[in-house]
């Protein structure tokens, strides 16, 4: 054979080799976190699907509680948070909501024996309909389980982590989809049924992969900006780079305050981390709660508000609107005696981050676009459960009678464009970056070494 032929040969077979092994080793990292975080998604999964539908199941679960005839005029706010102390002398009233329709109930919330609760109230015949510990509603269990799995600052690093790790399955997922030679749409875009058990199985993980990858992307970044560690410090980089709350929305100069609106009440994304002004304290008497609602009714702030009452002397009243659309959010600050408006902060002031993450929250909750945006979201839900049932499955059918199965690479050194991109996925997810070099640390001391011995014992 010449020479030139010979080396053309070697560059040809270098070529193959290295494909082969970046095809192996993609393939290793994407086995690697399906194994691990696969049931955490499923976790995330089943509990998102079902506080979609929140607003239907409290519906259903307090009608007694949320639905009232209307009947005339409503009484004053103020009286119907004097029944409730009446009901309550040693209570503390910590917010107010007058309710967002003519048939809603008004809402008192207060601290009782160390306890949170929630009072309903008839605001036309100031009837105490009945009371709700803030710690049994279900549907905040669910939001806490799919937050943080019920455990804290340690199941929130864990969820975080896994919707991070499955931007990694996303993407080497979608390497090892991608077609490498010609051929039909079969396999692709829709699962080949009359290839045999085994082309099935990969089909129907692979396929309907692909067809949900957009919204599950989606729905791991719009979730993200609500993590405890990768959110809170978007949250303020977004803040601290003047894309969150401008000065413009300052009555007078903005405050230099050492709390942040998070702390005293639920608020939108946006302004959680908008100072806290303070209330001139000038010998007033502080206003009563009717005049507060008149000032929420005067400035046509969504009626689904709620008021947050003062806790000190220089406290101020804040009205929060979380409604089911981003362009009706509000926040409101209003100084406690003087009723002057010290901060008044809705959509159209945000910044242009806080404008995308606003949106893509209630996107995320379902209720931007009502039971279309619901039903979409759930589909995309259902969509990664199969996928991860599929992936064990086909795991499970694959694998040897001993060991994982996990695919054979050659060192992650030598995949120099992976490496980048995994270095890449580290440095914007920090969490990502630290178990990377966890896991990778694993393989390299223990699993493909154990791998080696196998070979020499068995020699």
């Amino acid at each position: 054979m010449e020479p030139a032929k010979i080396e053309n040969t070697t560059q040809s077979s270098k070529k193959l080799a290295n494909r082969n092994g970046l095809y192996q080793t993609v393939w290793r990292w994407h086995f690697y976190a399906g194994l691990i975080f696969a049931p955490f998604l499923m976790i995330l999964a089943v509990t998102g699907s079902i506080y979609l539908f929140k607003p239907q199941i409290e519906q259903i679960l307090y009608q007694d509680y949320y639905e009232v005839n209307q009947q005339g005029e409503k009484i004053p706010a103020s009286q119907q948070i004097e029944v409730v102390k009446n009901r309550y002398p040693d209570a503390v009233v910590t917010a107010y909501r007058p309710g967002e329709y003519a048939t809603r109930s008004s809402e008192v919330s207060i601290t009782s024996n160390n306890e949170s609760l929630t009072i309903f109230i008839d605001p036309y015949t100031g009837k105490l309909i009945g009371e709700l510990n803030n710690e049994d509603r279900i549907m905040d269990k669910i939001e806490e389980f799919h937050g943080e799995l019920m455990a804290g600052t340690l199941g929130d690093r864990t969820v975080e982590l896994a919707a991070c790790w499955a931007i990694v399955l996303i993407v080497t997922g979608l390497f090892l989809w991608f077609p490498r030679k010609k051929q039909s749409l079969s396999g692709v875009l829709f699962p080949r049924f009359k290839k045999g058990k085994k082309i099935l199985r990969r089909d129907l993980h692979a396929v309907p992969a692909f067809w949900i990858t957009a919204g599950m992307l989606f729905l791991i970044l719009t979730g993200l900006p609500w993590s405890g560690f990768w959110g809170s410090n978007f949250q303020s980089l977004a803040t601290n780079s003047g894309a969150g709350y401008p000065p413009s929305i300052w009555i007078g100069s903005a405050p230099t305050s050492t709390i942040k609106t998070k702390d005293i009440a639920d608020v939108p994304w946006a302004a959680e981390n908008l100072d806290v002004p303070k209330s001139e304290i000038q010998g007033f008497i502080p206003l009563s709660i009717d005049d507060v609602v008149a000032i929420a009714n005067r400035e046509g702030i969504h009626p689904s508000y709620t008021v947050i009452f003062p806790t000190e002397k220089e406290g101020v009243y804040t009205l929060s609107a979380f409604p089911p659309k981003a362009h009706d959010e509000a926040t409101i600050h209003i100084d406690q005696y003087t009723g002057a408006i010290l901060a008044d902060y809705r959509y159209d002031h945000y910044g242009l981050v806080g404008k995308i993450v606003a949106l893509g929250i209630t996107l995320h909750k379902g209720t931007q676009f009502g039971f279309v945006n619901q039903l979409i979201s759930l589909l995309i839900c259902f969509g990664i459960m199969f996928v991860a049932v599929s992936g064990f499955y086909l795991w499970w059918k694959r694998k040897p009678k001993k060991g994982l199965g996990a695919p054979k690479a050659p060192s992650m050194l030598k995949m120099k464009y992976f490496l980048i991109l995994l270095i890449s996925l580290g440095i914007l997810f920090p969490l990502v970056g630290l178990s990377l070099i966890v896991v990778w640390l694993i393989d390299w001391l223990f699993i493909q070494r154990i791998a080696v011995m196998k070979k020499i014992l068995n020699a």
